[in-house]
């Protein structure tokens, strides 16, 4: 028998209820309604974003692309159908009928964005520039408005110039303790 042709869909899902539209889909394929010969993967692009909570560095995944899923399928007979009547789903990105597939170009850059974040880990990209202006959003300067003097990546830490009664006095802070203006 030859090889089944299949194709990235991205399917509309309502915000927030991606992994359960995952979870669905996936169910459906243990249960037998759909055929692992005509739906192969099913992906929700997700990012790692770090934020200081009390005081502490968390990690949290949170949804790259939000209200998308990503479906390796081929659309013959009812696969279309039973897609698009998956709870939570809205329908196809790029029409109902004939919904268009993601060409291989976009599908590398989402899936090589997806690997690329998950592997860099703890790896925080430097969001600052010198010169920006940056608002203390933890410790005792909590509140204080200045400007970047200099950078720090290896320590992932700025040099802040913030006034002070008057004085402008520098401080150093972590990257996770400024917000930009």
């Amino acid at each position: 028998m030859s090889e089944i042709k299949k194709s990235w869909y991205v399917l509309r899902a309502v915000s927030g209820k991606e992994a359960k539209v995952k979870e669905y889909i996936e169910a459906d394929l243990r249960n037998g309604n759909l055929s692992s010969d005509y739906v192969s993967q099913i992906l929700i692009p997700t990012e790692k974003v770090a934020y200081l909570k009390n005081g502490k560095k968390v990690m949290k995944e949170r949804s790259y692309l939000p209200g998308y899923v990503l479906v390796e399928a081929a659309l013959v007979g009812e696969v279309r159908y039973h897609l698009r009547n998956t709870p939570n789903v809205l329908g196809f990105l790029g029409g109902m009928d004939s919904p268009t597939p993601l060409r291989d170009s976009e599908v590398k850059r989402i899936l090589g964005k997806v690997d690329e974040m998950q592997d860099g880990g703890d790896d925080i990209a430097i969001p600052y520039i010198i010169g920006d202006t940056v608002k203390v959003n933890y410790g005792p300067f909590s509140g204080f408005t200045g400007t970047v003097e200099q950078i720090n990546p290896d320590t992932k830490k700025l040099t802040v110039m913030v006034k002070i009664f008057g004085r402008s006095t520098p401080l150093e802070l972590d990257f996770m303790q400024v917000v930009k203006e």
